[in-house]
């Protein structure tokens, strides 16, 4: 994926009249920017802020759906745990083609493909979700879930192309802290329905999804813009992949975002299987942690602006770590007070996490073409040269960071079926994130010789 420049000539304006293409697009030209480009970049941020919202909110369904599922489903918690954990399967691998389609189709006009789209399993929950249904009618139905996670990975390329370097931390994180959102606003959805109406009617929170995806699809074919720049650099991709760091980077994110939307898929379960909580006592209580994990995703962004994204990633990860003992600590001496204090925590310190990690993709890989001397002399070659690798990179981070979700709940399945509680999976949890702070600190902070960004202090080992 690459937002090249283009060839000057065309303003938004006229672009406009071509069908909402913009032709010109130079975000690190301060003139254009502060006349123009500022205007129109927030603009579609805040569309793509209330589309990827809605698409969070789908693909977050089923930990929703199954605290409807009463002894009357006949279906038991390492089932309901499968059930979540498919919907993240599909989630993470749709990022990857929906990367992409951005620069296929252009950020708009995907936009309002995959707004509608997500309509598909909406419905198909809405005709199936009653007792009766076979097991796998409802597992097919959730797989469908999964192209509300591939709206992330369009969504953060295409505004990766709209906003300058030195802005990126802050905008990447308000995209995907709103549409992170979405996690705590379906929960709240479904606990006002439990509330009101009791556990016996799932497909009235269905049914209010319906027109708000109309409605979104809908605000993003009248306002949006796609970038003519932006164009399928299929190099790029296989620079990407061959690129250690960025596997490296994907590792990071999903110690990040694999934890919150990990934690955000199984945390009402957990409290329903551990807790003995009601289906109302645990939808009570799942919404408070991702809804403060998606509002700080912008301050892990802000912070990494001005701090740099390996320092706040770092001491992120040790935070995390502290924050899992915890929750073993917690679970057990089965103390619910403790847990909650524990896991809302993780939360909180994932959200951060997950925009200052986010923030280190295109600040490496604009260090190292600085190192390389990609594009020519000069910083404007090396932005275009690291730009255009990011945003390859940015959806293959993202599939596998999601896939750090589906981890957990499989952990969590394997926890409770050989002990009978989560701890296992609490201590691999932590296991793992004193590896995150381990490379974090090798590869991106201790080397004093290592290339650096010098807006971003990011350091990246020289290939």
């Amino acid at each position: 994926m690459t937002a090249a420049t283009a060839a000057p000539g065309s303003t938004d304006e006229t672009a406009h009249d071509k069908g909402r293409w913009i032709e010109r697009w130079e975000p690190e030209d301060e003139e254009f920017w502060r006349e123009r480009g500022e205007r129109v970049a927030h603009r579609n941020l805040l569309l793509s802020v209330l589309c990827e919202h809605i698409g969070f909110s789908v693909w977050t369904l089923w930990p929703v759906l199954v605290l409807f599922m009463g002894p009357e489903y006949g279906v038991d918690p390492g089932g309901k745990f499968v059930l979540i954990a498919v919907a993240t399967l599909v989630g993470a691998v749709a990022r990857v083609p929906y990367t992409f389609a951005v620069a296929r189709f252009g950020g708009r006009d995907w936009t309002v493909i995959s707004a509608g789209l997500l309509l598909i399993p909406v419905v198909a929950a809405l005709i199936v979700m009653r007792p009766g249904t076979s097991y796998p009618v409802f597992l097919a139905v959730a797989l469908l879930t999964g192209l509300g996670g591939g709206n992330f990975a369009s969504s953060m390329t295409n505004i990766n192309s709209f906003f300058p370097q030195r802005r990126k931390g802050w905008a990447l994180g308000v995209n995907a802290g709103g549409g992170n959102l979405g996690v705590p606003a379906v929960q709240l959805a479904g606990l006002a329905v439990i509330a009101v109406l009791g556990a016996g009617h799932p497909r009235v929170l269905l049914a209010l999804y319906v027109p708000l995806i109309v409605l979104a699809a809908l605000c993003a074919a009248r306002w949006m813009d796609n970038l003519g720049p932006v164009r399928n650099d299929t190099g790029a991709a296989r620079e990407a992949v061959r690129d250690p760091h960025t596997w490296l980077l994907s590792l990071l994110y999903i110690g990040t975002f694999g934890s919150f939307i990990g934690y955000g898929f199984a945390f009402g379960l957990v409290l329903q299987t551990q807790f003995a909580r009601t289906p109302l006592e645990a939808a009570s209580l799942t919404f408070l942690g991702p809804l403060l994990g998606s509002l700080v995703r912008p301050v892990g962004g802000r912070l990494a602006d001005r701090l740099g994204g390996a320092r706040i990633t770092l001491w992120t990860f040790a935070a995390m770590g502290a924050a899992a003992l915890l929750v073993v600590a917690a679970s057990l001496r089965e103390s619910l007070p403790v847990f909650l204090v524990g896991f809302t925590a993780l939360f909180v310190l994932s959200g951060i996490g997950n925009g200052s990690t986010y923030k280190m993709i295109p600040a490496v890989f604009h260090a190292r073409a600085l190192a390389r001397g990609d594009g020519g002399d000069g910083s404007d070659g090396a932005e275009a040269a690291g730009r255009r690798r990011s945003g390859a990179a940015m959806g293959l981070i993202g599939a596998v960071g999601a896939l750090g979700g589906l981890g957990i709940n499989l952990a969590f399945r394997q926890s409770f079926e050989t002990v009978g509680s989560g701890t296992a999976a609490y201590l691999a949890f932590l296991g793992f994130y004193a590896v995150c702070c381990a490379v974090t600190w090798a590869v991106y902070l201790r080397r004093p010789a290592a290339p650096a960004d010098t807006r971003t202090g990011e350091r990246a080992e020289a290939a």
